[in-house]
């Protein structure tokens, strides 16, 4: 019988076990019965989500940035400020993990200001934001500066 429909239908059944077989396959180089097709795909993927992971934090810090220097309500200061430190933190970890999100990051970078432009615009419609971004953008200091006047 052969194998080959095999691994295909568990990763189809069942992802977790998948990966379990595909792990143990790997690790006693039992390269013949693996499912190539799922496991090229799920490789290839893994960078995808790195990038979608940054573009969804750099979303939202910049979001909180803009807040925190435009949207002028006290009240709300210590919230935005949690929520940028904790982004950063959260972007400057995956940064570790993958360096080379780093240029990424500055590919990407207008395109989420864009983003995080257009929903605060929508949500707060008398507050004037800058049409373009203020401040340096190199990675150091959107993830490091304090923007804002006190």
């Amino acid at each position: 019988m052969s194998q080959a429909v095999v691994p295909s239908k568990l990763y189809e059944r069942d992802f977790c076990l998948w990966v379990a077989d595909t792990v143990a396959k790997l690790k006693v180089r039992n390269f013949d019965d693996l499912d190539l097709e799922n496991l090229i795909e799920e490789i290839e993927s893994l960078a995808g989500r790195e990038q979608r992971e940054l573009e969804s934090r750099l979303d939202v810090l910049l979001n909180h940035l803009l807040k925190r220097c435009y949207i002028h309500t006290p009240e709300n200061y210590q919230g935005w400020e949690l929520t940028i430190r904790e982004q950063r933190k959260q972007l400057q970890r995956l940064l570790k993990q993958s360096p080379s999100l780093q240029n990424y990051l500055s590919e990407v970078f207008n395109d989420i200001w864009q983003v995080a432009l257009g929903d605060l615009r929508q949500d707060y419609p008398k507050i004037e934001f800058p049409d373009e971004w203020q401040f340096r953008r190199d990675v150091e200091t959107i993830l490091s500066a304090k923007f804002w006047q006190d």
